[in-house]
């Protein structure tokens, strides 16, 4: 896996978080994931698919009292309940990354898929056997936010 491809989304995670929402991301140190080891404890997920020089999937997620507060930030309002507001705006969210990240990919021959949202707790993402899950890890004034990259080169 290139880091060609994971930067623009780090730093497009890191950008959309300041712009949108003022706050600051602190990369942690990336590391392999495994989810049959790992303890970072998650409730909802935005899912983005890549195809063309690379295959694989960008996943971005949250716990549910981060999601909560970045919601709240987000839409200006006091959301409470982990519901249909919380999956809407964590959509819009990733999808404002993903096209920040393809931005900065255009010289790649790669198409990004519209972003699909996993709620539930420490709910199981399928990757791609055989393909390595790096984990960015971010601190932010709301908790922790995880960047997951799994991709395989076609090309």
């Amino acid at each position: 896996m290139n880091v060609k491809y994971i930067n623009p989304f780090i730093s497009a995670t890191i950008n959309t978080f300041k712009g949108f929402l003022g706050a600051d991301l602190k990369t942690e140190k990336p590391s392999l994931f495994d989810s049959n080891k790992s303890e970072i404890r998650y409730d909802i997920s935005g899912i983005i698919g890549l195809a063309g020089e690379v295959r694989g999937a960008v996943v971005i997620s949250f716990p549910k009292l981060v999601a909560l507060k970045i919601v709240s930030d987000f839409l200006k309002e006091d959301i409470k309940i982990f519901g249909e507001d919380v999956i809407d705006t964590v959509g819009e969210l990733v999808n404002i990354i993903a096209g920040n990240a393809k931005r900065d990919m255009e010289e790649f021959r790669i198409v990004i898929s519209l972003p699909s949202v996993v709620k539930g707790p420490n709910h199981q993402i399928s990757w791609m056997q055989g393909v390595p899950v790096i984990l960015i890890p971010f601190k932010s004034n709301y908790g922790p936010v995880y960047l997951f990259v799994s991709l395989k080169d076609i090309i």
